[in-house]
């Protein structure tokens, strides 16, 4: 492996030498009109000594003999400037030290000159060889394409389609709506106009010459409703639009031009990639015993990659759906062979089997997400709601001081604000929980909790229902043409609720920047559109009515919470007095005996009492009254006056 690399720069030493040989001649020859006395070329000699002893060592030191010609770029173009200056200098001092007055100073000038442009055409030969390869043979046969983005990415783009021929593509022209690129040619590519114009500029293309067959944005930093426009324009033009990944997809070894793939609803939201804060996660989590409940969903199946990512000890996966168990076992060792994989089928409603998993394994942080979240279906199921989501979460809180436990963080939802639903009156109760849990006694444990919308993709959202109506031929189905939702991919929900368990100290809600809300209605037509159809056309849009316990908008936070930033930008916290921990204990001891009454309305009407923001449906109008309700806290032996109000959650 050493003889090929001491080959390769002795020969570039030896080229250097040539060179730095042959310009000082031809400086000389065209300083004399190509005729040398005798006494010049005694001069000439002794110059060829010097400029040897001037140049060579300040051309090894500036590491030219390193670059490789089919990389070279502008900084080895000014690398080159700097070195030949710097040598000739030395040259010109050294000589004029020597030789004096009978040396001609217009040898020093034609002499640099003819060594820089020497340099600079051995240096970039092989790119002017493959720009000239590909502009003299240009691709007869290939899918006539256009690309959408005139800028660097675009340049790149075509650049890398003329260097891999196999790819099949000829780019025709750009697309870009900056009026002053209008007109101009890249690389010999004009840009025809702007985005607005694609359908009539394709159909002029196409009686023109080879018929454009698709079109490729080239704006990988563009915003989401900069993409979304993109895509509608596009559309407008009735052939297929991709895309290409933004730099830190493609840092994997491909070369640009081969990842170009179709757009997804994830290149419309348009956000940047998040930036973790790797080493407070690393140090949280290496070595350590973690938990996650829920697994079998899709954001709980990102945690345990990025938590094994992180973590090279042993985590503990639970849930009741032993198939997605059985999956994560089989898949997560074969990425993360040092990790100790457990999974333990169970539901977190039964507390003495969580009391066993805790005394078999020393847990040392708990991701909890296991809950009914489907808002609708919770509408008619409230005692199973309330017994999954808020009694397990107590069971599991409760375990978790009796052993310890450092950290502890529930996954909640954007749905716990001021609830209209069941299932996000029962998050908020959730929250209440967490947030009231008070430390254990020897060592503190953090329980905190984190609030986001809904995650593109994720079991049960309206992606995949949306992709399956599509797929079917429509209509797709849209409750009210006014229903928005955050939105959130998996990958940076789960790293934003990695970078939150490092930040608590106890009882604090923490919410995740989720962007600028989107209209449902929105998201349905940009799916039709990714599908290579026309709303309302191929694909009618139905809207059906509000479900039950759904709201037009969702908040983020309640008035009685107060934003505070974080040292990461995309985090925020939400400080709030918590309620005291005997308050929320004599409250869910009256709600046990209800779940075992099955007396749904009085159930719902016990969540009021702890979450005063919760609006229940209409179903649920007709209610005991609040005195007959305060009789029946009193026949249990409950004060009705203990209970949390909102004057006492604001306080």
């Amino acid at each position: 492996m050493k003889r090929p690399r001491h080959h390769f720069r002795a020969f570039g030493a030896t080229g250097y030498l040539l060179l730095v040989v042959s310009s000082l001649a031809a400086a000389f020859f065209l300083k004399f009109d190509f005729f040398i006395s005798p006494d010049t070329y005694a001069v000439l000699v002794d110059a060829l000594l010097f400029v040897m002893l001037a140049k060579l060592p300040v051309f090894y030191f500036a590491g030219l003999h390193r670059s490789l010609r089919a990389f070279a770029d502008v900084p080895d173009l000014f690398r080159l400037l700097a070195s030949n200056v710097v040598a000739s200098a030395i040259f010109a001092a050294v000589t004029l030290y020597s030789n004096g007055e009978i040396f001609p100073r217009s040898i020093f000038v034609i002499d640099f000159l003819i060594c820089f442009i020497s340099m600079v055409l051995v240096r970039f030969s092989a790119t002017m060889r493959n720009e000239a390869w590909v502009w003299d043979r240009p691709p007869k046969k290939g899918k006539a394409i256009l690309i959408y983005g005139a800028g660097a990415s675009g340049s790149t783009l075509l650049r890398e389609i003329r260097s891999h021929r196999s790819l099949g593509y000829k780019v025709v022209g750009f697309l870009d709506d900056d009026p002053s690129k209008r007109g101009a040619l890249i690389m010999g590519v004009p840009v025809l106009g702007g985005g607005r114009e694609a359908a009539r500029l394709v159909s002029r293309l196409n009686r023109r010459r080879a018929k454009v067959e698709e079109i490729i944005i080239a704006m990988p930093s563009a915003t989401g409703r900069e993409k979304r426009e993109a895509l509608a324009n596009c559309q407008a033009a009735r052939i297929p639009c991709k895309t290409i990944p933004g730099v830190a997809d493609f840092l994997n070894g491909k070369v640009l031009a081969e990842q170009i793939r179709d757009l997804s609803v994830t290149d419309l939201l348009g956000r940047p990639p998040v930036q973790l804060e790797e080493g407070p996660i690393r140090s949280h989590l290496a070595g350590r015993c973690v938990l996650v409940t829920g697994v079998a969903g899709s954001i709980c199946s990102e945690l345990c990659l990025q938590v094994a990512r992180f973590n090279h000890g042993r985590l503990i996966a639970r849930d009741l759906a032993v198939s997605e168990l059985f999956r994560i076992e089989c898949e997560l060792p074969e990425r993360h062979p040092d990790l100790e994989l457990t999974a333990a089928p169970g539901v977190i409603r039964d507390p003495d089997r969580l009391g066993e998993l805790f005394g078999r394994y020393p847990i040392d942080a708990v991701f909890h997400a296991a809950a009914y979240k489907h808002v609708p279906m919770m509408e008619s199921h409230v005692l199973e709601a309330v017994s999954n989501n808020i009694l397990g979460t107590c069971n599991l809180v409760n375990v978790v001081r009796q052993h310890r436990v450092p950290s502890f963080l529930m996954i909640s939802s954007d749905k716990a604000v001021n609830p209209t639903s069941v299932m996000g009156a029962t998050k908020r109760v959730c929250e209440l929980i967490v947030s009231a849990t008070p430390p254990a006694k020897s060592r503190d444990t953090n329980c905190v909790s984190v609030r986001f919308g809904n995650v593109l993709g994720s079991n049960g959202s309206v992606v995949p229902i949306f992709q399956s109506q599509i797929a079917a031929g429509g209509p797709v189905k849209v409750t009210h043409p006014q229903i928005q939702r955050y939105f959130m991919t998996v990958s940076e929900a789960v790293s934003l609720v990695l970078q939150a368990s490092t930040m608590g100290t106890g009882s604090e809600i923490f919410v995740l920047d989720m962007g600028e809300p989107i209209r449902i209605v929105d998201l349905a037509v940009n799916m039709i559109r990714l599908a290579g159809l026309v709303p309302y056309q191929d694909i009618d849009i139905r809207f059906t009515g509000l479900r039950p316990g759904e709201k037009l908008f969702e908040e983020t936070n309640t008035a009685a919470e107060h934003m505070l930033p974080t040292y990461h930008d995309k985090i925020m916290i939400f400080r709030h007095r918590p309620p005291d921990w005997s308050t929320i204990w004599e409250w869910l001891s009256h709600l046990q005996t209800l779940l075992r009454e099955r007396s749904e309305h009085a159930i719902i009407e016990h969540i009021k009492m702890l979450v005063p923001e919760y609006s229940p449906g209409e179903q649920w109008t007709e209610m005991e009254q609040p005195a007959a309700y305060g009789a029946r806290l009193s026949a249990n032996g409950m004060d009705p006056g203990t209970l949390v109000t909102a004057e006492t959650l604001s306080s």
